[in-house]
């Protein structure tokens, strides 16, 4: 299993069945994929939709979320304007987002939406989706392409939210903050304390219930 793959796995464990979710593109969409048995979450759409299609059925003609990716609809979906959609983030309607970063630091402030002097098509929904949503997971890869941190002690490009973040979760670990404070809850399988120290800005503790992720086994067994 791979980096993103495993990520998205730890994330969707997280789940709770019910819970009405908005992924963020890239990889978040992997999420539904890993979903353990008899959970079963409603994924709304900033773009306009609650009950897209968990991203096993069937792409319905000219229907895409919001990052532009064919999709379909589970039965009983909505559709509706952005303004409701909208209307539903901000109201606290979203049980969990989950999206990617550039960079996390030690107070829970998040930036993913630009970096400065690139071109970007726009912020779309995240500065919302991270203030509206009820928890916030962060699922990206531990270091940059070229070995840099991106969970640090403050954040360095522009702010998506500040001190919004619930947990950030990367192939080398899963962290919480607890009480306003970054917290390892979990290490991957056949990661070192010293391997996630060495290549993690932020300062951070060590939950006395820390413990290595569980259940992965299974899945590969299993060939997801």
């Amino acid at each position: 299993m791979d980096a993103k793959n495993l990520i998205a796995w730890r994330v969707a464990q997280d789940m709770r069945d019910g819970a009405v979710v908005n992924l963020g593109i890239g990889l978040p969409t992997l999420v539904p994929k890993y979903l353990p048995e008899g959970i079963t979450i409603t994924l709304q759409s900033e773009n306009g939709f609650l009950g897209l299609a968990q991203l096993t059925g069937e792409a319905l003609p000219g229907l895409v979320n919001a990052g532009g990716q064919p999709c379909g609809m589970d039965p009983g979906g909505a559709f509706f304007d952005s303004a409701m959609s909208f209307a539903i983030i901000r109201g606290g309607h979203v049980d969990v987002t989950v999206l990617g970063g550039l960079q996390v630091d030690q107070a829970g402030n998040l930036a993913n939406w630009m970096v400065p002097g690139k071109m970007i098509p726009g912020m779309g929904g995240a500065m919302d989706l991270v203030s509206g949503a009820r928890t916030v997971i962060v699922a990206m890869e531990h270091a940059t392409r070229d070995g840099g941190a991106k969970i640090l002690k403050r954040c360095t490009l522009p702010l998506t939210a500040a001190c919004k973040v619930t947990a950030i979760v990367t192939e080398l670990a899963y962290f919480r903050f607890l009480d306003g404070v970054l917290t390892l809850t979990e290490t991957a399988p056949g990661v070192s304390l010293d391997t996630i120290r060495a290549r993690t800005e932020a300062d951070f503790v060590v939950s006395p219930d820390c413990r290595e992720m569980a259940g992965l086994e299974l899945e590969v067994a299993h060939g997801k």
